[in-house]
């Protein structure tokens, strides 16, 4: 497998998504993944706030979060972090960010698998291409790990899941769970290449990635809900289910408090 970033010009709020993408991604080859850094989008499309238009940023992630973690009888945490739900994501600050952006909040893109599809139909045709994957990522954090990795939020061209049931162990005894996530597989790679800071390299090509099944149709609702896992299956439902959320009523715009069931 092999991974390639591309450098861009430094990216402000209101440019061109698809000149950035034309001025600075090569054509791609045939089975190849486009990986662009989920920032970007956000900033072309505008998906930002000033600084001074909020009252604080607390209140801003609780606004955004789809559910955020009621600390109010927890002890002081010695970060200025919230725990929050997001797009069926457990991430810190409901994915807010400041870095690489001045004087602004930088929120999520506003429709994140509208956007994966978008650049995909955009390469494919610009290239002529069929077989084309393409990911949109952010950083994310491992619960007792320092540092921080990549995270797929949106998807178009390929299957996200790659299943082992079924298939034989080195022992020849069949697998009977195991799946692995393409998606983030294959976006901690990226973001790793991508870095964090001032490298201005948001844009990764992937070429020769094994085990991946193209599409060429855009994932549909039932595909994107499949990658999220129920909670009652989730491995860490202890933890999520006996905390305390904060959601908002889709009829109201109070807040009411909730346990994950």
């Amino acid at each position: 497998m092999q991974l390639k970033t591309h450098r861009t010009e430094r990216v402000v709020s209101g440019d061109s998504l698809f000149k950035l993408i034309d001025d600075y991604l090569p054509k791609m080859n045939e089975r190849s993944v486009f990986v662009i850094t989920s920032k970007i989008i956000s900033l072309c499309e505008g998906s930002v706030i000033p600084k001074e238009q909020v009252e604080s940023k607390e209140e801003l992630i609780q606004q955004s979060a789809d559910a955020y973690l009621d600390l109010s009888e927890e002890p002081p945490s010695p970060h200025a972090i919230q725990i929050t739900i997001k797009n069926s994501i457990l991430i810190p600050s409901a994915g807010i960010d400041e870095s690489n952006g001045e004087g602004i909040y930088i929120l999520y893109p506003k429709d994140i698998q509208d956007s994966a599809t978008k650049i995909w139909e955009h390469i494919r045709k610009r290239d002529q291409i069929n077989e084309l994957g393409v990911i949109i990522t952010d950083s994310h954090t491992t619960p007792m790990r320092r540092g921080v990795i990549g995270i797929g939020l949106g998807w178009c061209g390929f299957n996200p899941l790659y299943s082992y049931i079924g298939k034989p162990d080195c022992f020849g005894n069949p697998l009977r769970v195991t799946m692995v996530n393409n998606l983030d597989a294959l976006s901690v790679a990226a973001v790793f290449c991508m870095g964090e800071g001032n490298e201005q390299t948001p844009f990764c090509v992937i070429e020769n990635v094994p085990r991946i099944e193209f599409q060429i149709a855009p994932p549909s609702v039932d595909e994107v809900k499949g990658l999220s896992i129920p909670l009652e299956e989730d491995l860490y439902a202890p933890l999520l289910k006996n905390k305390n959320w904060i959601t908002k009523n889709s009829n109201s715009s109070a807040a009411i408090r909730i346990r994950l069931t």
